[in-house]
């Protein structure tokens, strides 16, 4: 049998990935294994959920889509882009969702996944329950009003195998995606509150040597947008965040009205992505920090040529899920898409997070990163708080690997 990759191709598995059909059949599978680790879609660009022992998969477990009075629960192995397709039908919406409608609900939530805009947390912030298989084998379901709620979703697979989450809806919404051309780079800093501010998602593309910007605005004011703005001039055509691609699977452009869940994301649901030849790192800041930040990147541009494929900067209103990157405060996400050589892409990861090492940058918890376990817990305040819930949890370490061991190390 093949190996099992990641989306990327560059992470293979040890073990083969294992796929129950039922919750009770997990649940037996979980209760009688030595190690446990989940995989969802493989957007991950790291080991986090490699395992010694069972591999799982919960994308064959049966699939739910149940709207009730606290919002909508959904199986945790269904794709964003399958749940908001079925609550469009309904008429209703989520508050934001990735650039990828393809990842799956329990993945993006517990790595801390987003989207953009400034009064948009998290996608883990429009959960309000959570089920999972504890290490025992047992069900176990936390709500809001739970003390330890907050540290049971963004849980990197800590706490064990999600079945089910129930998310916030509301009613639906209507938004018309438009992108501008030729920012001037120094416009991020000088007006950033007005370009991250001009729509509900905002997102911008660079790659901190060109002195142009690519400005995507996701808006629910569907008002015509201007020829012109911040000295940015409306693309004349779609466009891909990676200049140079083509926008084929982008989703609709041009100003062009439509369900929140045809237009959040940036490729459409239709499209299905292969292998992705790159690596990814994330880091995020405090919003205060952004304008250093900016400085940081564009002094490493001429360094960053080399391995760069684009870097997208986005915006996320502040949260409390303890191992969130947006926990308490609001943040700007910068965003990085390398090729795919770690021989190369790593050295200038290194360099890149010791220049923004002042600004308390939080790595994302699923892509490539260089930082050790001391930097991280200066980071992430809640995360003594969030090992001891680990180990009420899972107080053999059922569902620990290398990963859990090397950056959340246990007492």
């Amino acid at each position: 049998m093949s190996a099992v990759t990641n989306w990327a191709g560059n992470v293979s598995f040890a073990s083969e990935l294992q796929r129950p059909r039922s919750v009770e059949e997990l649940q037996e599978l979980v209760a009688a294994a030595q190690k446990v680790r989940v995989l969802g879609t493989g957007h991950s660009f790291n080991r986090i959920a490699d395992s010694s022992g069972a591999l799982v998969s919960v994308q064959d477990l049966p699939k739910v889509v149940e709207i009730g009075e606290r919002g909508v629960t959904v199986s945790a192995g269904l794709r964003y882009g399958e749940i908001t397709a079925a609550l469009q039908a309904q008429g209703l919406a989520l508050h934001n969702l990735g650039s990828l409608p393809h990842i799956s609900v329990a993945g993006a939530c517990s790595t801390g996944t987003h989207g953009s805009g400034d009064g948009n947390g998290p996608l883990a912030d429009a959960v309000s329950s959570i089920t999972f298989v504890n290490a025992a084998g047992e069900l176990v379901t936390l709500t809001r009003d739970d003390p330890d709620f907050a540290g049971s979703i963004v849980s990197l697979g800590a706490l064990g195998v999600t079945v089910s989450l129930t998310l916030d809806v509301q009613p639906t919404y209507q938004i018309s995606q438009v992108v501008y051309d030729g920012l001037p780079v120094e416009r991020l800093s000088t007006d950033l509150d007005a370009v991250t501010g001009s729509a509900y998602s905002v997102s911008a593309f660079t790659d901190w040597l060109d002195p142009d910007v690519m400005v995507w605005r996701k808006q629910r004011d569907l008002t015509p947008p201007d020829p012109e703005w911040l000295g940015a001039r409306l693309a004349d055509g779609p466009r891909h965040p990676i200049k140079v691609m083509p926008a084929d699977y982008a989703t609709q452009q041009g100003g062009v009205p439509g369900p929140w869940n045809e237009r959040l994301p940036h490729f459409r649901l239709e499209f299905t992505p292969s292998n992705g030849d790159e690596l990814q790192s994330e880091y995020f800041v405090p919003r205060e920090r952004a304008v250093e930040a900016f400085d940081v990147l564009r002094a490493l541009g001429k360094q960053f040529a080399p391995v760069i494929q684009v870097s997208e900067v986005r915006t996320i209103a502040a949260d409390e899920l303890w191992l969130s990157p947006s926990q308490g405060r609001d943040t700007v996400a910068l965003h990085f898409t390398w090729v795919q050589d770690e021989a190369v892409v790593r050295p200038v990861v290194a360099a890149l997070e010791e220049r923004l090492a002042p600004l308390d940058a939080r790595p994302h918890w699923g892509k490539v990163f260089e930082a050790d376990a001391a930097t991280l817990a200066e980071r992430y305040p809640k995360l003594p708080d969030f090992i001891a819930l680990a180990a009420r949890h899972d107080p053999a370490g059922k569902f620990r690997n290398p990963y859990l061991d090397t950056y959340l190390p246990r007492p």
